[in-house]
């Protein structure tokens, strides 16, 4: 949490800054080191301060030594307790941020489809993500072209629903990814893909998908949330 947001959030909810160390269990002085940014705040505090500042998912924790660990089953959970409706049926155990979340996906070797096609609607619900932490995070495991193609998506969503402010944020990430895209090919999280269908993607990809270097079909008119 930046140290900036730790105080703002504390002044929207009508907390001294005594009051709020007080409901924290911390002390004042410990309080104000975090939102001077003189101290880190830890996971477990972090939790307390998004209930008590009822702030949103965005605010959670980012955990990037924990991206390794996430498979299909739960991504989908993740993604079910986020709001996902396609997945309304599943039960998350514990909300995490949306930006660990999409990067956990991006970075996995192979995904379910059904995950995937999920991915451009959690920029298109949640895209007041740390963005600075994502594309730096994405960029550490080479993944930046999934990112960008995943923005892109979100994007064509939201530019046809007419929200003209976050259709020109998530251009601005576009082309700041763009700028840092890869020339080796690559797939969008199915990394198993026989030969015979990558043959075929490269033939009938998108063009936006070949921009991106991607062996993928997915296109934002195909998603199952797309009106």
């Amino acid at each position: 949490m930046r140290p900036e947001l730790l105080r703002s959030a504390r002044q929207t909810a009508g907390l001294t800054q005594q009051q709020a160390a007080d409901r924290l269990g911390v002390s004042q002085a410990y309080l104000a080191l975090l939102e001077g940014g003189r101290r880190p705040v830890t996971a477990q505090l972090g939790l307390k301060i998004v209930k008590l500042y009822g702030l949103g998912p965005t605010a959670l924790p980012l955990e990037a030594a924990s991206v390794d660990s996430w498979n299909s089953s739960s991504l989908a959970a993740a993604l079910a307790r986020l709001g996902y409706p396609g997945f309304r049926q599943l039960r998350g155990v514990g909300t995490k941020n949306p930006a660990l979340v999409l990067l956990a996906a991006v970075a996995a070797r192979d995904v379910e489809v059904r995950v995937v096609e999920a991915l451009p609607w959690l920029l298109v619900k949640y895209s007041d993500l740390d963005w600075e932490w994502l594309i730096r995070e994405a960029k550490l495991r080479d993944v930046q072209n999934r990112l960008g193609f995943v923005v892109m998506l979100a994007r064509h969503v939201v530019e046809k629903r007419g929200d003209t402010l976050v259709t020109a944020r998530l251009r601005e990430i576009e082309e700041i990814l763009d700028r840092a895209r890869l020339v080796r090919e690559d797939t969008l999280c199915q990394s198993s893909l026989p030969d015979a269908e990558r043959r075929w993607l490269r033939q009938t990809r998108s063009v936006e998908a070949r921009h991106w270097n991607l062996l993928t079909d997915l296109n934002a008119q195909l998603l199952p949330y797309v009106a």
